[in-house]
Order: structure tokens, then sequence, then C-alpha cells
């Protein structure tokens, strides 16, 4: 198991998330975490998250992964997303500074991280999808174009 504490500085790329919900797709530019160090950090120390902003967290290969809220001023959302690119589970509202072990459930191949209140704003369940490269579809998508097939 993977501990990870959640939510200093920032993670080198970004990338454009979507969403996929019952009532539509919600896009999300996000900060992505792919080294020890940028998944260690998170978003630690931060006292603002922008309204339509988060974090995002890379496992190749897929892990049971686990987080907890130390050195965090900001509540977040914590959405465990699959392989597949659907959602596993939400950890919504986390407590701030609170050293609580937050487990995913399963394997996750990203964590994702967004305000507080986020995922129940635009319906996010288990089941959802996410789009992003790396997870998903476009796991296979970038596979394929890369001429490994």
């Amino acid at each position: 198991m993977l501990l990870v504490p959640l939510a200093s500085g920032h993670a080198e790329g970004t990338g454009t998330l979507v969403l996929k919900t019952d009532n539509g797709d919600h896009t999300y530019t996000v900060e992505v975490a792919k080294d020890a160090g940028e998944k260690a950090r998170g978003l630690m120390f931060r006292r603002t998250l922008p309204k339509d902003r988060g974090m995002i967290f890379l496992y190749d290969p897929p892990q049971a992964t686990s987080m907890w809220m130390r050195n965090t001023f900001i509540p977040l959302d914590i959405v465990f997303i699959t392989e597949q690119g659907t959602v596993l589970r939400i950890e919504a509202n986390t407590e701030p500074f609170s050293t609580d072990i937050i487990n995913s459930g399963g394997e996750t191949a990203a964590v994702l991280e967004l305000n507080a209140g986020e995922a129940g704003k635009v319906g996010l369940k288990p089941g959802d999808r996410v789009v992003f490269p790396g997870i998903g579809t476009e796991k296979t998508i970038e596979t394929e174009n890369s001429g490994l097939w």
C-alpha cells in the first residue's frame, strides 16, 4: 500500500480533465503529480485552490493508494479513479490537517483532488467517467499512437 500525504510547490505539468456525469461534462485544469516528490507534496501548504482547478496523481501500474491531509489547509474532495477511467470512490469534504488515513478501496490509476464540495456540485458518483491522458480509453489511444501495436 502506498501512503501519499495529500494536498508547497506546484507540480511540473498541467492538463485538462473532464468529469462526465449524468448532468453533463465538467472541465478542470489540473496539475499533474507524477514523481514521488510531487505526489508527497500534493497540495500541502497551499491556502487556496482556484474554482475550476485540481491536482491529479497518476499511478502506473495501478495500485491501492492511501492519503491523508497533513499540512493541507484546503478542504478537498478526493476522487479515486480506476485504470478504466471510472470513479471508484469519492472521499468528500476531507478535514484539513487530519492525519486520518483515506484509503482508495481498490486499485487506482489516478487520484484527483478538487475543492471540497465540487464532486457533489457536479453530481459526480462512482461509475462516472473521467477523461484524462494516461487513464482509461485515453491510455489505449496513447499506446496505439505510440507505434507499439
